[in-house]
């Protein structure tokens, strides 16, 4: 009967001849065919209901993406083609940029080109060729009946069979033939098929060769199995589909290999050769680094992605659309699992014929010694597929993860209140307030309100919170990381996994009985130890990640406002804040190292129990005899079952890690977004066809948005809004401090909650959807400037022309018009100069001309403009209002300004409106304005200038050149480039100085010796590393004497001398490991090394048959203090390594911090921070928790490599010649490795700060790019920069792969070689040693294989650490005291500051910024710095606070060289207000106040002289408030401040039931907090009457004007005897400006105050004017002023104010001649 064989289908040698008849020449081959005649007839179908459905696209759109059919075939003009798909048009217009942003990318400045294979042609004719051949073979053989009668069924198949791949390949050579015609899916069916046919044909072969029925028989199998090998080798050598492939070519990057690669090639990574050879020759660049794939790339997988409808949670989601990818990796993997138990079985069946040889006939056994070989290199490729397919599937990841959490970061809403830790646990009303920690660490569900521990912290609704910057960029780096790493190895836990416990389970019982049960159950009872482990894991993993996240905010904090620490000699309160935040952090990896080592003791102990349990039940209580082939092939097992148990629990705490990440970002994914678009959607035309701008009835919060009145009602409103700016004229804005004005501007722009009424502005669109009108060639969108210019880190060219078409007339006329000339003139780079993050290389004048000039440039209509003049001095100013705003690049634009100088701009204005505390106090023309008389101080300033306009451009120059012009032109801004690049030639265009400070450095060829040496030092002194050595000593000791008392006791029988030791078959399992993301150091297979310790093949201990006169408890009882000793040597291995791990982690990060915030201000200056972010959050994270364990595995697998290759020599001799040459190959391929893996791991990290800082930069300017409307070429550039980081990623696994491949390949041939000299030995040899010798062999690849990967995974650890050393090593500034040389206690007591010709430059190799200044500021004096850009005046600033040192002369601070005098000394005596106002996270009163120094009396007395609250008495009847649109000014009720929420409605002066700012508590029940009477429910209320009202970050809930007053405020409550004042007023109101001038005359100090606003120092003592680094004039402002000529006099004509500025002088002048007349 067909298939139905009698007797066994193995017989000694060989299969039967039924099973090879009905079988493997009949059955097998018939299914295959059969499946893929089934699988090609679902593919026509498939193929054929595709055309249809492309086809009736056709006519609309070419499909060039799957997402092409569904979004690009129905729009219409830039409008999406559905809109019925979802009500929310906001999600419309940024989802469509998403969607033409993608479909943008995939092509972008790339040429595709067709890359055909080679001899696509002749190899299909050559096939085709030999299937014809085969198909008259089997002919042949059916009518000679060369097989045999019973063969007919057998010989008629193969006919069927071969006609069938006839048919096939004849359709392919067709295909190849016409290129119209093309269905590459056939080559998969034909190439299949032969790989299936030469496997049976193969074993047909063997039987031929060993069983020949007849000579013809014999023959027709060698024809048959020579025909199908070339078939199966042209398949192996063509490429996938031998179809031609569409290569891409960006720029001058080389495209992937892999896309071209054979089939052979892509198995065995050979394709990765030419990655490897380059990487051995010369050191990568990023340029070298080959291109990704197209379809791997972020555009395409995101576009993809996209399509997938969200329905469930964002894991299973992910799941859900990774799910063919996982699936082929799960395949994969199970085929991994099954062959893991081949050596296995092998092993048994050659210790078998060793044991008696003759049984076995030699032929088998030689079989299976050539099967090891081949079993381990097919393992090898099962492995290497899953995990390749893995870092595919990592990488895609990534990119989606990243893609979306960038593109949600563009959707941010720019209202914030308080800030939210993710994943923090919901709290009831009623429960304890818990510590700061507590709350950082408790993770869950979202929360509703955030109970804070003092009153810094301001409670708010979830609605309202959202997460920091920092927050959003740990996401990033750590979070998405952590999510992709996983899906690199899930394979090992839901395929590999379950697939080794069955094999296993089934062979132990078959091989052992019942015994098995015992040792299966102990593993059992060890499986929810070690979920518990896993658990807490999980557990920490979470806490460590907020700590991190607290600590890198803090840090960022710190590094974001490193100027304004340095200048209060902060350093050591922040740096002790972000070490107290590094403290929990190194608390929870110190309790995670903790449940390392006690996960580390149970591992190695559970091979010693489980062993110990299964033999004593074998010999004790069955009285079996343990056979060597018994008792190795069972500890073996054993052995392969333990490590997917370990792995499940290391698997399962990693699942969980990232499942914690995972539901992270999802929180963040759902927070709210702005609601710009839906605002912004209703474009309005008026009866001309203008657009309409402005507001119809409208009011808004920077509330949150779901209607929460409680919540509104405290945050700051813009209330009944009712006007309509002028479109094509110039509109100006104004109002004191603090009224509103940015915020009528962010409303205009979307930015704000509209609570009522409508907004209007043409805003909403993308500016690339845009056509320019033909006549002006301008676009209906708008250009924004914000108050505090931002700018991304790129040239001031890229940044003013910010990616329009380029006109370089134009481009002329505006560095013309905003003045920049001489500024580009005096920069080392021109207009190729890199600007620094946040502008940190120019001044503020430069930052605010160049933001300007970008909107000048830009073309859109409408422009906004915040407070723009204010950082310019007053003659730039006019000359910017004359040229830019009035000039000719204004012609046919709306232009809205912001401005406090309403005397130049009300005269010009179309419209005017005047804001007071969020209401709209007077609004109309200039004139109506201006009698409405609600300018308060202003007026009287306003009335004159109204001749202004005869004064307009009659000075436009005819050439840019003309040298007077260019005086005129130039005048620029208040300081010089702080970057100190001032030069004496003005037409220098040199290359960029400073290109050299951005561009991430890295390290090149092998980690240095020092860097190690670093390292080790960090973790403990000479004595430490004695211990460490120690007990690694003793735990290879402990391990070893476990198999010599297994010898002793295999000796003890008198029959069988058994040397028995644990044994594993490599899996190469590179799981990722617990603590490194490595996998662990297999050595006996365990996974050890994320225990790295635990188990070497010597620990497993081997009962062998016990005779009558053998002590069987007694060697068991011995075995088991063994195993216990072993336990606890791990035990205190793993405490002592990770002793000095967690020493290192703190010794390097301490040093780090200290070093980077003691470094020079230039060092700031030109290194972004995301470089400086980069080293705190990853690098970091390396030395914290990967470098150690990788170490102790390195060291781990070389002893284990030493044991082996001894003991196997010691056994079989010959195997040292074998070992010789095997050596030879592992040293190259780990040469090649090393040299090549260390390369790109430096470029990936390196590769790794452009994205981050693209992040910090996006966050900080988001309002600026959805202004402009250009969220999609940002984007691009996210894509763009991902794809960056991923290329040298995908390709240090591509090598990795490499390495593990050949490594397994070399790996089997030690098996092999072992196995042969072990047959060949036969009869010298006993069963033990060469069960011994085979298992050690078998380990062998193993140890290797994770020595290589370990070691140089080392390298790529330590990279971090050289990375972190190359900033240990920056140049520090002098120290903070010199002991020697202190000043007197009360220094400085009368305040006089003198220069001596003094000299400084910013580096050796620049020209002196100052040059011989010499003057002398007597005590008490008000002197008052001016002069034009680049003369120098923010240098004199830096020099009297040393932040640059004197090259010649010195300075004197009440005679006393400041250049002697430590730092801290000087800084804490003098106080500076820096240009920028610096403000940090917490309270008023913490910013203020950081020490708490001074009592509340004092705080508010100083806040009160700068106009931040009225007068003691009473309420300013304007209260200020917060006007910025960065974030919500948040003000709740804080938890313990001294009100309590219930106390009686009595006590306070309130009119609103819930919030704190609003209820502001009565004087006589609290302190911190004033008085204030009530006011409508409707008014916004003043902050800075409570001390605990919150801060933003940076302050962003302030307007730029309160920010300079509470920074002034700082400066003026240490009550200084010197204070420097650095445009410290620019932003604020001039009424304003003149109570606070008025305040700092009474204060008895030298005052130093460097202005742009002539008004400011016109009655000072002295005036000091620089040029060029030179005093020009120093002496009374009266004196330089009525002279006929001079640079003074120049200046304050040109600032238009000429007679009240003489005025003011003179009277001044008078003033204080009667005062010393007196």
């Amino acid at each position: 009967m067909f298939a139905h064989c009698d007797g066994p289908t193995w017989r000694l040698d060989d299969f039967s001849p039924c099973f090879q008849r009905d079988y493997l020449q009949t059955l097998f081959p018939l299914i295959v065919c059969g499946v893929s005649f089934l699988y090609l007839c679902v593919q026509l179908i498939a193929s054929a209901r595709d055309s249809r459905y492309y086809h009736a696209y056709k006519a609309l759109d070419h499909v060039g993406h799957v997402w092409n059919i569904r979004v690009r075939g129905g729009e219409q003009n830039g409008r999406p083609p559905y809109p019925d798909e979802g009500t929310d048009s906001s999600e419309d217009e940024f989802d469509r940029s998403n969607y033409l942003t993608l479909q943008r990318t995939i092509t972008q400045e790339s040429i595709r080109e067709v890359n055909k294979p080679t001899g696509e042609l002749w190899v299909v004719l050559a096939e085709e060729a030999a299937v014809l051949v085969e198909l008259g073979l089997h002919v042949a053989i059916l009518v000679t009946g060369a097989f045999g009668k019973k063969s007919t069924i057998a010989a008629i198949a193969g006919v069927v069979i071969w006609a069938y791949l006839a048919i096939l390949a004849s359709l392919r050579l067709l295909f190849s033939s016409f290129s119209r015609l093309s269905f590459p899916k056939l080559w998969y069916h034909t190439s299949f098929s032969y790989g299936f046919l030469w496997v049976f044909s193969l074993a047909l072969f063997r039987s031929a060769i060993i069983h020949p029925r007849s000579n013809l028989a014999r023959n027709f199998a060698i024809a048959d199995f020579a025909l199908v090998s070339v078939l199966f080798l042209i398949a192996l050598t063509s490429r996938k589909g031998n179809k031609a492939v569409e290569l891409e070519y960006e720029g001058d990057l080389e495209p992937s290999k892999e896309q071209t690669a054979s089939v052979l090639s892509l198995a065995t990574f050979g394709w990765v050769d030419s990655i490897v050879w380059k990487g051995y020759w010369k050191e990568y660049e990023i340029a070298d680094v080959w291109n990704l794939p197209p379809r791997d790339k972020a555009a395409s997988v995101i576009a993809d992605y996209r399509q997938l409808k969200k329905t469930q949670i964002l894991a299973w989601h992910l799941l859900r659309y990774f799910r063919r990818a996982l699936i082929i990796q799960a395949l994969w993997a199970a085929l991994s699992g099954f062959l893991t138990f081949a050596p296995t079985l092998l092993l048994k069946a050659i210790l078998e014929y060793v044991e008696s040889p003759t049984t076995t006939p030699k032929n088998a056994a030689w079989l299976f010694v050539i099967l090891l070989f081949v079993s381990g290199c097919a393992s090898a490729l099962a492995d290497g597929q899953a995990l390749w397919i893995g870092r595919k599937i990592c990488i895609r990841l990534r990119a989606v993860i990243i893609g979306e959490i960038y593109a949600k970061a563009l959707k941010r809403r720019a209202a914030a209140g308080t800030d939210r830790v993710l994943g923090e646990e919901k709290k009831s009303d009623g429960s304890k307030t818990p510590s700061i920690l507590k709350r950082a660490f408790t993770f869950g569900k979202k929360k509703d309100s955030k109970p804070q521990k003092d009153a810094n912290k301001a409670s708010t609704d979830i609605g309202d919170s959202q997460v920091t910057s920092g927050t959003i960029i740990n996401l990033m780096a750590v979070d998405s990381f952590k999510v992709s790493e996983i899906s690199a190895y899930l394979h090992f836990l839901w395929a590999a996994t379950p697939v080794q416990v069955v094999m296993a389970i089934y062979l132990l019982y078959r091989i052992m009985g019942y015994s098995s049960i015992a040792g299966i159950g102990m593993m059992a009872f060890l499986l929810p130890i070690n979920m518990t482990i896993s658990r807490q894991f999980a557990k920490i993993q979470k806490q460590i990640l907020a700590a991190t996240d607290a600590r890198i905010h803090t840090t960022n904090e710190v590094l974001s406002n490193i100027r304004i620490i340095k200048f209060f000699t902060w350093e050591q309160r922040f740096m002790s804040l972000v070490d107290e935040k590094r403290a929990v952090e190194l608390r929870h990896i110190r309790r995670r190292y903790m449940w390392w080592a006690t996960a580390a003791t149970v591992w190695s102990g559970a091979p010693i129990m489980i062993t110990f349990l299964s033999f004593l039940v074998y010999t004790q209580i069955e009285k079996k005899d343990l056979l060597p082939s018994v008792a190795f092939t069972a500890l073996s097992l054993f052995q392969i079952l333990r490590i997917p148990l370990d792995q499940l629990a290391d698997m399962v705490a990693h699942v969980q890690e990232s499942k914690v990440s995972v539901d992270r970002i999802e929180e963040y994914m759902s927070e709210p977004e702005t609601d710009k678009y839906k605002q912004l959607k209703d474009e309005k035309e008026d009866d001309d066809g203008e657009p309409v701008i402005g507001f119809d009835n409208a009011t808004f919060s920077w509330g949150a948005v779901e209607g929460q009145d409680p919540d509104i009602s405290s945050a700051f409103k813009l209330m009944d809004i009712d006007f309509h700016f002028i479109v094509n004229q110039l509109n100006v804005i104004s109002g004191p401090t603090g009224c509103g004005k940015t915020s009528l501007l962010m409303a205009l722009l979307g930015e704000m909650t509209k609570l009522e009424g409508n907004v209007y502005l043409p805003g909403a669109r993308s500016r690339e959807d845009l056509e320019a009108d033909p006549e002006t060639g301008l676009t209906e969108s708008v250009a924004y400037c914000a108050q505090q210019a931002w700018l991304a880190n790129n040239t001031i060219k890229e940044n003013i022309v910010f990616a329009s078409p380029w006109d370089s007339q134009r481009y002329q006329q505006v560095i013309v018009a905003c003045s920049l000339q001489r500024d580009l003139e005096i920069l080392d780079g021109g207009d190729q100069t890199l600007v620094g993050e946040k502008g940190v290389t120019l001044s503020g004048g430069q930052k605010q001309r160049i933001s300007l000039a970008r909107a000048l440039y830009s073309r859109a209509r409408h422009i906004l403009l915040d407070d723009v003049l204010s950082a310019v001095d007053s003659h730039t100013a006019k000359w910017i209002f004359d040229q830019a705003l009035l000039g000719p690049l204004m012609y046919n634009r709306t232009c809205i300004l912001v401005t406090h100088n309403v005397a130049l701009c009300l005269p010009h204005a179309g419209f005017a409106v005047v804001l007071e505390n969020g209401r709209i106090v007077a609004k109309g023309t200039a004139a109506e304005v201006i009698e409405s008389g609600k300018l308060s101080e202003d007026l009287s300033k306003s009335r004159p200038v109204s001749r202004g306009p005869s004064r307009v451009p009659s000075r436009v120059p005819s050439d840019v050149g003309d040298e007077m012009m260019t005086q005129i032109a130039t005048d620029g801004t208040a300081n010089g480039s702080i970057n100190g690049t001032i030069k004496g030639t003005t037409d220098a265009r040199k290359t960029p100085v400073e290109n050299k400070g951005h561009t991430e450095t890295k390290a090149e060829g092998r980690v240095k010796l020092d860097i190690i040496l670093l390292y080790l030092r960090a973790m403990g002194p000479w004595w430490y590393w004695l211990v460490a050595a120690a007990v690694f000593v003793l735990q290879q000791i402990s391990s070893v004497s476990t198999n010599v008392w297994i010898r002793q006791w295999a000796n003890a029988y008198a029959n069988r001398r058994v040397e028995v030791a644990g044994f594993h078959h490599s899996s190469p399992i590179t799981h990722v490991s617990g603590i490194s993301n490595l996998g662990s150091c297999l050595t006996s297979g365990t996974c050890a090394w994320h225990m790295p310790v635990l188990s070497l093949p010597k620990d497993k201990e081997m009962w062998a048959l016990e005779s009558e006169e053998v002590n069987g408890g007694y060697f068991l009882g011995v075995y088991a203090i063994l195993g216990l000793l072993f336990m606890c040597i791990t035990l205190s291995r793993e405490a002592v390594l990770f002793g000095g791990s967690l020493h290192a982690s703190r010794r390097i990060h301490t040093r780090l911090i200290e070093s980077v915030c003691r470094a020079k201000f230039r060092f700031f200056d030109s290194t972004p921070l995301g470089q400086l972010m980069n080293r705190f959050s990853k690098d970091i994270e390396a030395v914290d928790q990967e470098i150690a364990p990788v170490a102790v595995g390195v060291v781990h697998c070389m002893a284990s490599i030493i044991t082996i290759v001894v003991l196997i020599s010691v056994i079989t001799p010959g195997f040292l010649i074998a070992g010789f040459f095997i050596t030879i190959l592992y040293f190259c391929i780990g040469r090649f490795y090393l040299s090549s893996s260390v390369s790109l791991k430096r470029l990936e990290s390196v590769q790794r700060s452009p994205l981050y800082q693209q992040f910090g930069e996006t966050l900080s300017g988001m309002t600026t790019i959805r202004a402009y409307g250009d969220e999609r070429r940002f984007i691009r550039e996210n894509l763009h920069k991902i794809n960056t980081h991923s290329r040298p990623f995908i390709y240090l696994w591509a090598a990795n792969r490499w390495l593990a491949f050949r490594v397994d390949v070399v790996g089997a041939m030690v098996s092999f070689f072992a196995g042969v000299f072990v047959v060949l030995s036969v009869g010298r040899i006993d069963p033990g040693a060469a069960g011994l010798a085979m298992t050690y062999a078998v380990t062998f690849t193993e140890n290797v294989l994770w020595f290589v990967r370990l070691y140089s995974s080392n390298e790529q650890n330590m990279n971090s650490v050289e990375r972190i050393k190359e900033y240990l090593d920056v140049e520090q500034e002098a120290p903070p005291i010199v002991p020697d040389n202190r000043p007197p206690g009360n220094w400085p007591s009368k305040g006089g500051v003198e220069f001596i010709s003094y000299s400084t430059r910013y580096r050796k190799d620049f020209d002196f910024v100052l040059k011989g200044i010499t003057f002398k500021v007597l005590p008490g004096e008000k002197v008052g710095v001016v002069g034009r850009t680049g003369a120098g005046k923010s240098s004199l600033a830096l020099a009297l606070f040393r932040a640059l040192e004197a090259e010649e002369g010195k300075i004197l601070v009440d005679d006393v060289d400041i250049g002697l005098i430590g730092l801290q000394d000087l800084r804490e005596n003098i106080v500076m207000v820096p240009q920028d106002p610096t403000l940090f996270t917490g309270t008023i009163r913490s910013n203020l106040d950081p020490f708490n120094l001074f009592t509340d009396e004092e705080i508010f007395t100083a806040l009160r002289r700068v106009q931040l609250i009225g007068a003691a008495t009473s309420i300013p009847t304007t209260p200020i408030r917060p006007s910025t649109p960065a974030f919500r000014n948040d003000t709740q009720q804080q938890p313990n401040s001294p009100q309590k929420p219930d106390a009686p409605p009595a006590n306070r002066a309130t009119t609103n039931t819930r919030d704190t700012i609003i209820d502001i508590p009565d004087p006589s029940a609290t302190s911190g907090n004033l008085p204030t009477s009530a006011g409508s429910p409707t008014d916004n209320r003043n902050p800075f009457l409570s001390l605990s009202s919150p801060i933003s970050e940076s302050g962003s809930n302030l307007s730029q004007g309160q920010r300079q007053l509470l920074c002034l405020a700082r400066a003026l409550l240490k009550n200084p005897k010197v204070l420097l004042m650095d445009e410290a007023t620019a932003s604020i109101d001039y009424a304003t400006d003149a109570k606070i001038q008025e305040t700092i005359r009474e204060i008895k100090n030298t005052t130093i105050t460097i202005a742009h606003r002539l008004q400011t120092i016109i009655d000072y003592d002295k005036v000091l004017v620089l040029d060029r680094g030179e005093v020009v004039e120093f002496g009374s402002p009266w004196e330089f002023a009525k002279k006929d000529i001079g640079v003074f006099r120049g200046m304050c004509e040109m600032s238009g104010d000429m007679e009240t500025l003489e005025k003011e002088a003179k009277a001044a002048w008078e003033k204080k001649k009667l005062v010393d007349d007196q």
